[in-house]
């Protein structure tokens, strides 16, 4: 299963999040978000697999194994605008499969 989530997950592009919940769905794993966040956090390759752009449903940006300041710092750098801790201009950041 962990394949099947980190294919899915390097469709996203730079510059775009998806949800923990869109992932699941896109794999076909209803309710399965907490899935998605276990399989995010043994991400063996989080340089190739960008777990990172994983958020929560709310637009919040949720855990990250290296911490939440990596995890913001490495989506503005990608150019997402991350503000108290959620995305903002989701409409425009968030990417659906």
């Amino acid at each position: 299963m962990e394949r099947r989530v980190y294919r899915k997950l390097l469709m996203v592009p730079k510059g775009k999040v998806t949800t923990y919940g869109d992932l699941a769905k896109a794999i076909h794993l209803p309710n399965g978000q907490r899935v998605i966040g276990r399989i995010m956090n043994k991400n063996p390759f989080p340089v190739i697999i960008p777990c990172h752009r994983v958020v929560k449903s709310d637009g919040k940006i949720g855990g990250y194994f290296y911490g939440e300041d990596v995890k913001t710092n490495m989506l503005s750098k990608e150019g997402i605008s991350v503000k108290s801790g959620k995305i903002q201009n989701w409409e425009k950041t968030v990417f659906r499969f």
